[in-house]
């Protein structure tokens, strides 16, 4: 049998990574039917165990995983690391004298407690005095709401999460009311702002992906704009030289490296050794998340049936979230570096058979399941190479990053 996963970043006021929250599901189809909350969240639990790695899902931060009722009494949550793993208590769960005692003896054996989409009631209160962390959902409750219960529960310790964050306007307000964590997908949107200088390296980047793009590419030039970057050439002999290429001698030199690559890998690696310089000033997260979207958009080439496009799929995975790294429109940033036709088409929203595999491995990311079974039919990929697919690419990514 084939278990999803999706993993959504929670992060810090700075920007960086301070958990997952991990979505495993046993199929895509019966993930909203409702009927199985109880074992869908031991499965999550297990399966966390089983088959996959919570370091390898999470890169070593914690781990937020729902708890039903029936996850809390029968104390499934104890089978996981109390130091990464984070009982995040669903809002639907009545706090009990049982469910009291059960969230005692977790708070007891060291483990984090989260209270999910929480909404004040004084029923409440016994799961207060052991809750480390309460998620408020912005997108179901007002500013009004959102203020008091920050105001309240922050002097008792708790740690405030903004839960739905989508804009960068909310996720600044949320933090000038005092919210410490933040989830959501604001920082993969467009951020659209006016027109400002680029800084210096992000111009000379942005040249070496035009250089890189160009129809006839001059190696021995591009090999000499390379060079002028210090930590690219650095990043590119660096990746070169290591295990993913396993090659027998050692590379030396910028051009013998874009010798051995061959055009198509030289676009690939070129590009993204210059976004991950360019995200630099950017949360980590976003150059992990372009390099597992390049990398599963890449291993979907043979399953969608073309094979041939590997490297154009890589590519529209990695320039996905360019728009963020660079604070400009992403059709602005495309035209300057002249991507193949079908990329920009489906980068800028246009429907085609490039995009629709996009779309897939976003909502992969996301774990929307139902979109994720109805992208898979339009695309004929096998659902069943989805998981597997994903797990290389997370860990591929993490790898590469490492680098």
């Amino acid at each position: 049998m084939e278990h999803f996963i999706a993993r959504q970043p929670i992060f810090d006021t700075r920007g960086r990574v301070f958990a997952y929250e991990l979505l495993f599901r046993s199929g895509m189809h019966n993930y909203f039917d409702g009927d199985n909350v109880d074992q869908a969240s031991a499965s999550v639990i297990a399966n966390s165990n089983l088959l996959f790695s919570l370091s390898e899902m999470t890169g070593n931060t914690k781990a937020f995983l729902n708890c039903t009722e029936k996850v809390l009494l029968e104390d499934l949550m104890t089978t996981l690391p109390r130091q990464q793993a984070v009982v995040e208590i669903l809002e639907n769960v009545e706090p009990t004298p049982q469910i009291i005692d059960a969230c005692k003896r977790l708070k007891k054996l060291g483990y984090t407690l989260a209270l999910d989409d929480f909404v004040y009631h004084r029923n409440f209160e016994p799961l207060l005095d052991l809750a480390d962390i309460v998620k408020v959902d912005f997108l179901l409750s007002d500013v009004q709401q959102q203020e008091e219960l920050a105001r309240q529960l922050i002097p008792r310790g708790i740690k405030m999460l903004a839960e739905k964050v989508e804009t960068p306007e909310v996720f600044e307000h949320a933090k000038t009311m005092g919210y410490q964590l933040f989830q959501g997908y604001f920082f993969a949107k467009p951020v659209i702002i006016s027109r400002k200088d680029i800084p210096t390296n992000k111009i000379q980047f942005l040249r070496i992906l035009k250089d890189v793009h160009a129809e006839d590419v001059d190696f021995k030039k591009l090999a000499l704009t390379i060079q002028s970057e210090v930590s690219l050439t650095y990043k590119l002999l660096k990746l070169i030289n290591s295990a993913a290429f396993a090659l027998r001698r050692r590379v030396t030199s910028v051009l013998q490296a874009l010798s051995l690559l061959g055009l198509r890998e030289i676009r690939s690696w070129v590009s993204l050794l210059s976004i991950s310089s360019m995200a630099n000033d950017k949360p980590a997260e976003l150059v992990v998340s372009s390099l597992i979207r390049a990398r599963m958009c890449e291993q979907l080439a043979l399953p969608s049936r073309i094979g041939d496009r590997k490297s154009d799929l890589f590519l529209m995975g990695l320039f996905s979230l360019l728009d963020v790294i660079m604070s400009r429109p992403l059709e602005e940033i495309l035209k300057e570096i002249t991507v193949d036709d079908e990329v920009f088409a489906a980068l800028t929203g246009e429907d085609n058979q490039l995009r629709a595999i996009l779309l897939l491995v976003i909502a992969m990311e996301k774990g929307e399941w139902e979109s994720v079974s109805k992208l898979t039919a339009e695309t004929q990929i096998d659902e069943h190479v989805l998981p597997g697919a994903y797990l290389e690419a997370v860990s591929w990514a993490q790898d590469i990053y490492s680098l």
